[in-house]
This record gives C-alpha cells, sequence and structure tokens, in this order.
C-alpha cells in the first residue's frame, strides 16, 4: 500500500504475478480454500452431534462434555496469534494444506477413542492443525481480491463454514445412529486429507500486498515482513482493531453455545433422534447463514466504496437484529417457532459473519494481517469456549428442577451477549481514523 511506504522483497519462486482484474483464477481460489474450509469445520462439528453417545457409552456428564468442547477451543484460540505470526512469514500454502492433512489425521484418531482424557488431547490436537488455516488463508484469499471485492469473495468463502458445520452435524448424528459413532471420524477424516494432498497441485502462492497495490497502483509489490514489535503495534494500538475484538468475542460466545449445544437441546427439549438432532441443530442456522454471509457482503462492498465503516455498520445490524432471535430461540416451546427464529438467527448470523476479517483488513496493512486474523481468533475462540462450559454448568446448577429448562433460560440470556457485539461494532465504525478518500482502497474500483 503507497502510503505506508513498505519496503520491497524478491518474491518466492513459485509467487503468483498481481491479479488480474478480470482474472477467473481469483476466485477459483476462494473455491479451493472453501473446500478445505468444509473439512475444517465438518471435522471440528462431528464429535458435538455424537454427544448422547458419548454419554451412554462412558458416561460423561454436560460439564465433562463442555470439556472436551472446550479443549478443542482453548488450544485453537491460544495457539492462533502464533500461528497468524507464522502466516505473515512462511508460505500460506503450506500451512493451509499441510494444517489440514494434519488435523485429518488427528480425527480418524479420534475413532480410536475411549477415556475422557484421550477426548480431551485428540481435541487439542485438532486445534493445532485447525488454528493454522484461517490466518493463512484469510491472508492468502485478501492478496487475490482488493477492497471492491474483498466482502464477496470472504463471504463465499464463509460458506464452507456454515456446509461444513451442517454436513458434520449431520454425518455425525447419522453415523452414530445408523451404523458406529467412530465410523464418521474415518470417513471425514480420510477424505479431508485427500483433499489436502490433491490442492497442493492447483492452489499457488500470491505476492503479499498484490491486491490492494493493484488496485491503486497496478504495481506488483512483494512486501517485507514487518518486526514483531511494528507488527503488535498495528494491531493494539487501534480502538477500531479492539473494538472487532470485543464484538468477535461477544459473537463467539453465541456461536459456540448453538455449535455445541443445539443438536442435545433438540434432543432433550423436543424428542429428536441423533441423526435429526445434529441435521436441524445446524441446517436451518447454517444455510441461513449461507444465503446471509453473500448477501451482506455484496452490500458491504457496495458501502464500502462509499463511506468507510460501512462493513463494521452491516456486521452492527446484523448482531442487533440477531440477539431477539436468540432470546426467542432459548425460550420458545414451539417447535414451529423454534425453527423459524433459529433460521432467522442464521441469517443475521450471516450478515454478521460476512465482514469477520474484511472489517479488520480496513485498517490493517497486508504484513499484519495473518498475525491481526490469529489474535482475533484467539481473542474471539478464547472467550467463546468459555459459552459451552458456561451452558454446561448452568444445565447442572441452575434454579430450575430439570437440566433442559436451565439450558434454555442460559441460551436465551447469551442474547444480551450479542447485543453487547452490536454495540462495539458501532463503537469501532466510530473510531475508524479520519482517511482522505482518494487513498483509501475501499474507494478504488475493481472487478
Amino acid at each position: 500500500m503507497a502510503a505506508l511506504n513498505p519496503k520491497l522483497t524478491p518474491s518466492p519462486p513459485d509467487a503468483a504475478p498481481v491479479p488480474a482484474r478480470n482474472s477467473s483464477y481469483k476466485w477459483w481460489v476462494v473455491f479451493m480454500l472453501w473446500s478445505i474450509c468444509f473439512f475444517n469445520y465438518a471435522d471440528r462439528q462431528a464429535i458435538y452431534s455424537v454427544f448422547p453417545r458419548l454419554k451412554e457409552e462412558f458416561g460423561f456428564d454436560k460439564f465433562q462434555l463442555g470439556l472436551i468442547g472446550s479443549a478443542f477451543m482453548w488450544v485453537y484460540a491460544f495457539g492462533s496469534p502464533f500461528a497468524g505470526y507464522i502466516g505473515d512469514r512462511l508460505r500460506r500454502k503450506d500451512l493451509i494444506l499441510g494444517g489440514c492433512i494434519f488435523w485429518s489425521v488427528i480425527t480418524v484418531l479420534t475413532g480410536f477413542c475411549a477415556k475422557l482424557w484421550q477426548f480431551v488431547v485428540v481435541r487439542a490436537l485438532e486445534g493445532v492443525g485447525e488454528t493454522f488455516y484461517f490466518p493463512s488463508s484469510i491472508s492468502l484469499a485478501s492478496d487475490y481480491h482488493g477492497p471492491a471485492t474483498r466482502s464477496r469473495a470472504l463471504s463465499y468463502h464463509q460458506s464452507g463454514v456454515y456446509l461444513g458445520t451442517i454436513g458434520g452435524s449431520w454425518a455425525g448424528g447419522w453415523f452414530a445412529e445408523k451404523l458406529n459413532w467412530r465410523d464418521g471420524f474415518f470417513v471425514f477424516g480420510a477424505l479431508g486429507a485427500l483433499a489436502g494432498f490433491v490442492l497442493y497441485k492447483f492452489l499457488r502462492e500470491p505476492r503479499r500486498g498484490a491486491a490492494d497495490d493493484a488496485a491503486m497502483t497496478g504495481g506488483e509489490p512483494a512486501l517485507s515482513p514487518l518486526p514483531f514489535r511494528e507488527t503488535a503495534r498495528a494491531i493494539v494500538r487501534q480502538p477500531t482493531v479492539l473494538f472487532l475484538l470485543a464484538a468477535f468475542l461477544c459473537a463467539n460466545f453465541v456461536a459456540t453455545i448453538f455449535l455445541v449445544w443445539t443438536p442435545t437441546l433438540l434432543g432433550e427439549k423436543f424428542g429428536f433422534k441423533l441423526a435429526a438432532a445434529g441435521l436441524s441443530g445446524s441446517v436451518y442456522i447454517h444455510l441461513a447463514s449461507a444465503v446471509g454471509a453473500p448477501a451482506a457482503g455484496t452490500v458491504s462492498d457496495w458501502l464500502a466504496r462509499r463511506f468507510r465503516g460501512g462493513r463494521m455498520l452491516v456486521q452492527a445490524v446484523g448482531l442487533l437484529v440477531g440477539s431477539v432471535f436468540v432470546f426467542v430461540v432459548g425460550m420458545t416451546h414451539n417447535l414451529t417457532t423454534l425453527i423459524i427464529t433459529m433460521t432467522c438467527f442464521g441469517f443475521c448470523k450471516g450478515v454478521y459473519d460476512s465482514n469477520i476479517f474484511a472489517s479488520l483488513y480496513d485498517v490493517l496493512e497486508p504484513r499484519a494481517r495473518a498475525t491481526g486474523v490469529g489474535v482475533m481468533n484467539m481473542v474471539g475462540w478464547g472467550g467463546g469456549s468459555l459459552g459451552p462450559l458456561f451452558l454446561g454448568w448452568f444445565a447442572s446448577h441452575g434454579r430450575r428442577d430439570a437440566e433442559v429448562a436451565n439450558m434454555s433460560k442460559a441460551l436465551a440470556g447469551s442474547g444480551a451477549v450479542y447485543l453487547a457485539g452490536a454495540v462495539f461494532l458501532f463503537g469501532a465504525a466510530l473510531s475508524l481514523p479520519r482517511q482522505n478518500s482518494s487513498s483509501s482502497p475501499a474507494t478504488r474500483g475493481e472487478d
């Protein structure tokens, strides 16, 4: 970016050139990353659908199940800044695909577990593998997509999160109900490893900052890494970034509750069987998110070309409206109302998700972006991991006699956390530093 006066260094030998404005390959990059993202979420999600089987077979209580769910999140969260820092310095293609192969092997090993500590260990190791994915993949995709298409590209990529969540939830429950709960982990692990090996042939590493520079000057930069102190300063000294981090924590606190406990809630409160609970607990929410994210991404790219903070305001509206539906999901006893409100919540979640990283990249330069995503994941997933534990604890220690009633009350109350996230996003938009629109990459056109 010209205003930042970056130093230039020789490009890696296999670095792709600056993406042409009408290049189709940059959209193939989104598709390839989408396929890895699908397995990233399917592999992590399948375990939650088999919680009832783990309770039956091993006698785990809800707090122990919450511990299994949170073990992944803790490692994923606190390894993310390191993974992001590495992603700003090493070839991102290797981190993305190598991580995919590693976590897929760990997914297979999950099928051999028989004790609580074994489940906790494999979930933690899965977090190690998956922590490298998002910092590197979002950074790589953003070097193919400049400010004018970034929200759309990242929101299309985000749909892999939703469909992976649906696939993992449904298939995990289906295998547990029809065959054996272990089989789903064998299948997903093998397919994910295969995808990682195949894509090594097709995915190319771009130059860092290529899309931003092309949008402004048409140049072909290769940016030298920032020193650690400058990278940290670029992240923690910007109030806008801190507001975005706080909002992501709030959003993830609620999202992880839905990810971990919705199948169990549907089974205990509404009598769903395993496969149906796994599917219904994810399909309404995440299909709606898959619609909401690209729609909001398109609107956000349009707004971002007209005023700074447009992406953040779109996110704020998503959380503000979504908080109402979170409350209703927890309180309702009517199945039809539940399905409608879960769908509406999912759409609002997609509106927020469409700009999680695009908003961050509006205020971070390319050389700090993977680290920025890592820090964001640390804050969001570190704080978000408390959500499943909170609900699991409240189920046993709430004031009502039935655990399911306590779970419902805790879920409804988490709507206030979503509302707090909306407040932080409005703060992020208001705290943006003034910038000359003629030099802002978000104002430049790009196909």
